[in-house]
């Protein structure tokens, strides 16, 4: 069962393709369900890709696709009719797929994280623009790096690391560790018995070991941004 606001972007979404043969902007839709943020839209659509009624065209920012609509919809006449046809045929429909267009999202932008010693928690309350094709199912935020412990991962002294939101993580995930409650740390994530170890991917950095109760995961790396000056 589909909550009404996810009900009612899929409807707006399957009615824009058989319209113009391209999908809504994330500005569209947050207009048209009446949202106060475009991040709202990014939680309905991971929400339905999720729950298998929509997919996110691979390296096309604001290419979607509706792959079946909920039990209760009434189809577009135009969409029935293909429908139709496809079944008496014994052929499958095929979409067009929409042209790319580059949308963006914007996700809460936490400030800055150390990839070498712990500096600070997650705080702040600005936000990041980010193109939503970065972005998979879930929820996100940003951190600001800093330091360069990290640098043989290929994550850098003030890139930005985009972090889907979760409380678990499995050994050799890169991961979002908040220390003892007070500092927040980008590192590799390996479990041992009742110790966490926090690798570094710098052969000049130490590994930091410390009690499982002393370590909470509050991300695990997505993908990463960085703007070149």
């Amino acid at each position: 069962m589909l909550t009404a606001k996810q009900h009612e972007l899929i409807q707006f979404i399957q009615q824009r393709l058989e319209e113009t043969g391209i999908s809504p902007s994330f500005e569209e839709m947050k207009e048209a369900l009446d949202l106060k943020s475009k991040s709202g839209v990014h939680r309905l659509i991971s929400a339905l890709e999720e729950r298998g009624f929509i997919r996110r065209l691979p390296n096309r920012a604001r290419a979607l696709e509706v792959i079946k609509q909920p039990e209760d919809a009434t189809p577009a006449p135009r969409m029935a009719q293909i429908a139709n046809d496809a079944v008496a045929s014994g052929s499958q429909v095929i979409k067009n797929a929409p042209e790319p267009a580059n949308d963006v999202i914007e996700i809460p932008l936490h400030g800055r994280i150390a990839a070498g010693a712990p500096i600070e928690a997650l705080e702040g309350q600005s936000s990041l623009p980010v193109p939503a094709a970065l972005l998979g199912p879930g929820e996100h935020y940003a951190l600001e790096v800093s330091g360069d412990s990290m640098i043989e991962a290929g994550i850098f002294d003030g890139d930005f690391a985009l972090v889907r939101r979760t409380d678990s993580a499995r050994d050799g995930e890169i991961v979002v560790a908040l220390v003892r409650g007070e500092e927040a740390t980008l590192k590799y994530l390996h479990k041992d018995g009742g110790m966490v170890r926090l690798d570094p991917a710098n052969a000049s950095y130490d590994p930091q070991v410390y009690g499982a109760a002393e370590v909470q995961v509050q991300g695990r790396l997505a993908g990463l941004l960085r703007r070149y000056h």
